[in-house]
């Protein structure tokens, strides 16, 4: 199974726990909104505050590609505080697992 697959199914299933799993021990999230970054623990609770919330969905998720080195995805995101994005995140991968990630978001209106 790729680490895309396993990281799918993760976050279908809405387990914090297993996203983290897919996290390499040196992750760093950059993001998009403030161009500050994010570390392995830190993305870990804020996954654990997202896969619990009941307002929070990532919709049309999908890999547009994927090989050894990086991954690419697409998805739509509603957040709890009623905000829309179109999210376009590209991954980088080291020993299976992901390294990094950073991402380009467009709110949406409708």
């Amino acid at each position: 199974m790729s680490i895309y697959e396993k990281w799918n199914a993760a976050m279908d299933s809405k387990d914090a726990e297993a996203v983290v799993n897919c996290l390499h021990d040196d992750y760093r999230f950059v993001r998009h909104q403030t161009g500050t970054s994010m570390n392995k623990a830190e993305v870990g609770e804020m996954m654990r505050q997202f896969m619990s919330s009941d307002a929070v969905h990532i919709r049309e998720r999908r890999c547009l590609y994927e090989n050894t080195e990086v991954f690419v995805e697409h998805s739509f995101m509603d957040f709890a505080d009623g905000s829309r994005e179109a999210v376009l995140a590209f991954y980088r991968l080291q020993d299976g697992l992901i390294i990094s990630c950073e991402t380009g978001a467009t709110p949406l209106t409708v």
